[in-house]
């Protein structure tokens, strides 16, 4: 099996280093190699990190709303399939949010569906400052001076949407 580049530069720069360190001086004489360990004995393994935590934050809930979502400024479209979402409080009063969601609805009424709610509890439509190609559709709203915003963004792929959502509002 051929050696991969790589693995040879490596083991040619261990081997460098190990004779520049005197390692290897004992295979410089003639007497036998010592096959003794001299150095600590064998390292305990210890149990690696967990990559994940145990659960979801607090904040965030999969496949429903998490609880206190403004669901009355941001209400989930008919027929929409929750992935994920969260509601974070802040300390002025204001909430964080994220709603991911998929549908079979169009990207027009489903920007619709987030469009008409939030324009009538006072936010303006302000077009997105750079536009994103790969997106189907999206759009950015603000109230209060720009203290409150919510990011919408739409992707199309195989007849389905999936929507994705954030910012902070005051419910």
């Amino acid at each position: 099996m051929p050696v991969h580049r790589p693995i040879r530069t490596l083991a040619t720069a261990a081997l460098a280093l190990a004779l520049a360190t005197g390692a290897l001086s004992g295979c410089a004489t003639s007497a036998p190699a010592n096959l003794v360990g001299t150095g600590d004995p064998e390292p305990t393994q210890t149990a690696p990190e967990p990559l994940l935590t145990d659960g979801p934050a607090p904040d965030s809930a999969t496949g429903t709303l998490a609880p206190g979502f403004p669901s009355a400024l941001v209400p989930v479209p008919a027929g929409a399939e929750i992935l994920v979402s969260s509601a974070a409080p802040q300390p002025n009063g204001t909430v964080q949010i994220s709603l991911n969601l998929r549908t079979n609805q169009d990207t027009a009424g489903l920007l619709e569906a987030i469009r008409a709610p939030l324009l009538a509890a006072g936010f303006t439509d302000s077009p997105p400052a750079q536009p994103d190609p790969s997106l189907a559709a999206q759009a950015s709203f603000v109230r209060s001076n720009g203290a409150e915003f919510v990011l919408v963004g739409i992707l199309d792929r195989d007849g389905q949407r999936t929507l994705t959502l954030g910012g902070t509002v005051r419910p």
